[in-house]
């Protein structure tokens, strides 16, 4: 097996430095792995005043290990820990880097027209759980602001993830706070406010947020039999159960920290850390229906017409669970979806499924209702605790983001062809062929 190291090191030159030199830096089953992701805003310096640097100050590692294997294309990588988001080459090349307004509150992608679709942190966020957002931004190839959404305030704030639709319009994740009180009144049975998750929908041509969809409206509980929403958690999987975190302090109870839109149903996937499952809601809803349990396409308003990964989360006995926490619910052109998890059962050691949906998304209770995992990868050197995702790339490989450590490459028989390491924290690689329309928008 041929294998090509390429290390970049650089020396900061000056007394100064060097002797000041220093550098800053998201429970219990799952199967075994088989065999096979009107406010002025000042814009930043342009990109042509940006001096592009390799990935970071320190030691960068690409690996060839079987590089007649390796798919050529270009990555887009999101370094969370160093707010640094450009576009590489497999030899850790980069070709192009942008300048953002504020620090990355996770994802940022690339567009076909050669913009970025960015989630930042607000400039004082007051919710303040990883992961946070609040500005959501498309940022041109020249890193000039093209559009800027702030939504943060001390009640709610965007975090994670982002996604553009194909009319246009940008749909994000939202924490709201619950004041206690409010939350007591639907059962919860701890002492502190919980923050509750939400999606909403906004036209950047009007700023104006069209469609919204609330959890705090699909909450049921079995706890307390004076209140409104009292009932059998095991016998409405449509429904959420508020006290499945009740023991969490701060009352970060969900953590949704991934979005996925599937144009052709209409759906919205949401994957949920702290339930460790995916959820996946109606879009064909109004806003109206969404709050209720009828309307849209299916029938259930903004009830969960179908959820996978953690049976536990609504007792339900059938099914095995498949998710220890969850990222990047990643649809694919086929139906399947790839998903990263972050722990396997007792192990310090992450996965890659690839899961065939069920047809229909149908949902039942005391039913096994997991999907099927049609392909999977591990490695005792694959572990992030948080982030991370995958992606298939056209020549049917599969390339792997582990947080805490780079990229991995690896074939659909898991053999594992290219690595990318750095110093870093990386939320998401994208993959971009390189004759991708955002790619010639850039020039490249």
């Amino acid at each position: 097996m041929k294998i090509k190291t390429i290390f970049y090191l650089f020396i900061f030159l000056g007394v100064g430095c060097i002797l000041n030199l220093s550098c800053s830096k998201d429970e219990n089953t799952s199967p075994e792995p088989e065999s096979r992701e009107e406010e002025e805003v000042p814009n930043p310096v342009p990109n042509d005043d940006i001096i592009t640097e390799d990935p970071t100050e320190e030691e960068v590692k690409v690996e060839f290990l079987n590089a007649n294997l390796t798919y050529d294309g270009y990555v887009l990588i999101n370094d969370a820990g160093k707010n640094r988001v450009y576009i590489m080459d497999k030899e850790a090349t980069i070709l192009h880097e942008w300048s953002l307004s504020n620090n990355i509150g996770n994802d940022v992608v690339l567009l076909p027209d050669g913009r970025l679709l960015a989630s930042l942190e607000a400039d004082d966020p007051l919710i303040a759980f990883g992961g946070k957002g609040g500005k959501i931004q498309f940022v041109d190839k020249d890193s000039r602001i093209d559009w800027n959404f702030e939504y943060a305030t001390e009640d709610y704030i965007t975090h994670h993830d982002v996604e553009i639709l194909p009319n246009g319009n940008v749909i994000a994740l939202v924490w709201e706070r619950m004041p206690v009180e409010s939350a007591q009144e639907l059962g919860w049975v701890s002492e502190v406010d919980i923050f509750t998750e939400a999606v909403i929908e906004i036209n950047p041509s009007t700023d104006e947020i069209v469609w919204e969809w609330h959890a705090w409206d699909h909450l049921i509980q079995d706890k307390d039999d004076t209140k409104t929403n009292y009932g059998s958690v095991s016998d409405n999987p449509q429904l959420i159960d508020i006290n499945y975190n009740s023991e969490q302090e701060d009352g970060d109870i969900m953590h949704a920290n991934g979005i996925a839109y599937d144009e052709i149903n209409d759906l919205i996937y949401i994957s949920v850390n702290f339930y460790h499952e995916v959820w996946v809601i109606d879009h064909s809803t109004s806003t109206e229906q969404a709050a209720s349990s009828a309307g849209g396409t299916l029938g259930k308003g903004g009830n969960l017409v179908y959820r996978f990964g953690n049976p536990g989360a609504y007792k339900n006995d059938a099914g095995e669970r498949l998710f220890h926490n969850n990222h990047f619910p990643n649809l694919l052109d086929g139906g399947d979806l790839l998903i990263f998890v972050n722990m396997m059962q007792g192990m310090e050691q992450s996965a890659v499924y690839e899961l065939d949906l069920p047809d229909g998304l149908d949902l039942r209770a005391k039913e096994n209702n997991e999907p099927t995992v049609t392909w999977s990868f591990t490695d005792p050197d694959l572990y992030s605790p948080k982030v991370s995702g995958a992606v298939l790339l056209p020549n049917g490989n599969t390339m792997i983001t582990e947080g805490d450590f780079g990229v991995w490459e690896v074939t659909p028989d898991g053999e594992v062809v290219w690595k990318f390491s750095a110093p870093g924290f990386f939320w998401r690689a994208y993959h971009y062929d390189k004759n991708a329309p955002g790619l010639t928008s850039l020039g490249l």
